[in-house]
């Protein structure tokens, strides 16, 4: 068994110039989302969500790791990660969590990449058109806020009400031209305030 694909829609964006200062090293940042039919939709409430992940929940993951990599050139490239999911009207935002939010989806992404980082997340509801954000973070070090940066797209006709988009994002760098430190410098400033 596996989920009812109806379409797979993949993002790519390079930037070069962030604040009007050019870059040497452009960041690119790659989406992939799987539209498939909520399995659990129309079926009033489901108590136990589990039969369809442990059926589809792996192939899925498996899929879209290898569309993503290669799209952003291979799983060596990525530095960033992150996974979003935006369920239609008629399902509910634990249909959404269902398919993302288990070490079968996850799991192939993180070993893909060799990351020792969570996947930060989003999950919502949304219609046809509804924007997607997809939050990242360095996959090894949850830390460096250089790499919070956040991929935003959106599909014309999808979610319908009974679908479910999932999304895998990956970025080859973090912000260009990051400034504001890392966790760990703010730890040290404020241990160092609070010692005066």
């Amino acid at each position: 068994m596996s989920f009812e694909i109806r379409k797979i829609v993949s993002y790519v964006e390079e930037t070069f110039i962030e604040g009007g200062k050019a870059t040497d090293k452009p960041v690119s940042m790659a989406g992939l989302a799987v539209v498939i039919k909520n399995p659990w939709a129309g079926r009033g409430f489901v108590e136990d969500l589990k039969p369809e992940i442990r059926a589809n929940c792996s192939d899925l993951g498996a899929l879209m790791v290898e569309r993503l990599t290669a799209l952003i050139g291979g799983a060596d490239k990525i530095e960033a990660y992150g996974k979003a999911a935006v369920v239609g009207a008629d399902g509910e935002i634990e249909h959404a969590s269902a398919v993302i939010h288990t070490l079968r989806f996850g799991n192939h992404y993180r070993q893909a990449v060799n990351a020792k980082s969570y996947l930060s997340f989003t999950n919502k509801r949304g219609g046809p058109g509804t924007s997607i954000q997809i939050p990242m973070m360095h996959k090894d070090d949850e830390g460096l806020r250089s790499h919070y940066i956040t991929l935003e797209m959106q599909i014309e006709d999808a979610p319908r009400a009974d679908e479910i988009v999932v999304v895998l994002g990956a970025a080859d760098g973090g912000r260009l031209h990051p400034r504001i430190g890392n966790r760990y410098i703010d730890l040290e400033e404020l241990a160092a305030e609070k010692a005066q």
